[in-house]
């Protein structure tokens, strides 16, 4: 578990007993027209692929850190609480999700977002979506809004020598500001 002193915000593998707390948590994105729909049934199955932020022993956060093939892992359904906006807890996922996808062994972390702003700042790049194979046969055939997709793919190298020249993924203490 990994805390931030200041936030007192907890990051901790999800299990299936917070899967209705992330259905929840996802619907409040989902209206806001922020993410796709999760069901509770895929979401119970999935929760331990998950990232959540807590304080107070409540959710705040959460995301996915999905498969798409032995090299790409997905930030999918990155959600915060409306109330924890602004207090980095999207970052601090983000940089847990990039610490598991690098240690389990894939090469690239990809995002699909309508808000490229926000993971441009952790060092993703905007690709075209058929650099994105895996996904694209994975989940975009199936997806209502194929072909009509008004989402950014993004893209950032799980590579250590990457993430430490820009201070990606380290802990605040630790991240030197950009010369």
């Amino acid at each position: 578990m990994t805390e931030a002193p200041a936030s007192r915000i907890a990051l901790r593998t999800a299990d299936a007993s917070d899967a209705k707390e992330l259905y929840e948590l996802i619907q409040a994105n989902l209206e806001e027209g922020h993410l796709l729909p999760r069901t509770l049934g895929e979401l119970t199955v999935h929760a331990g692929r998950f990232v959540v932020a807590v304080t107070a022993r409540r959710i705040v956060g959460c995301a996915e850190l999905a498969p798409l093939s032995p090299h790409v892992a997905e930030v999918r359904s990155l959600a915060v609480d409306g109330q924890a906006r602004g207090s980095r807890v999207g970052v601090m996922i983000v940089d847990e999700l990039r610490r598991r996808a690098r240690h389990d062994g894939f090469e690239k972390l990809c995002a699909f977002t309508h808000a490229p702003g926000y993971f441009i700042h952790m060092g993703f790049s905007i690709v075209p979506h058929l650099w994105l194979t895996e996904k694209i046969f994975t989940d975009c055939v199936k997806c209502p809004h194929f072909r009509r997709c008004g989402q950014y793919a993004m893209v950032v190298p799980l590579d250590v020598a990457f993430d430490a020249e820009r201070g990606y993924g380290l802990p605040a203490a630790a991240a030197a500001p950009l010369a």
